[in-house]
């Protein structure tokens, strides 16, 4: 077991735990653009509902509750996406551990550290598909009302 501790087996090690720390580093980057988006689509939330309160009757009180809605929906999707880079971030460090578990161990710990690998990248697929469903959600909406201000403005 002496033998196990060299300097150059960890590094060795380290060497193969390099390549996963890079995508944690991608997948924190993606994690701050979905924070700032929550926190952003939030304060709109929470304006539309103050505006709300104020607006009870007319097209402008349909038009928040329609705004509210779209915005609760954005917002529900973006705290699945963040679930689910969450949730591929702490699979990859997984992946870390088990390489350096698996470097002072007889076990052959290969078939995990794959089947680990491979659910981070599913999870990350997922997270990156919702947060595009949340993206072209935005779009659409902001399409939408732009199309309603300039039909506003004609009249």
């Amino acid at each position: 077991m002496g033998d196990a501790f060299s300097i150059s087996d960890i590094a060795h090690v380290i060497q193969l735990a390099v390549a996963p720390v890079f995508l944690l580093t991608g997948i924190a980057g993606f994690l701050s653009v979905l924070s700032t988006r929550l926190g952003r689509i939030h304060d709109r939330v929470r304006a539309t509902e103050q505006l709300r309160v104020k607006e009870t009757k007319g097209d402008n009180a349909e038009r928040l509750h329609v705004e509210a809605k779209i915005l609760w929906r954005r917002l529900h999707l973006i705290n699945s996406a963040i679930r689910l880079c969450t949730s591929s971030a702490l699979l990859v460090c997984m992946v870390i551990a088990v390489i350096f578990l698996a470097h002072y161990t007889v076990l052959d710990l290969s078939p995990v550290i794959s089947l680990m690998f491979i659910g981070a990248m599913f999870v990350l697929i997922a997270g990156l598909l919702i947060f595009l469903r949340e993206v072209h959600l935005a779009t659409r909406t902001m399409q939408s009302g732009i199309q309603l201000t300039l039909l506003e403005e004609e009249k």
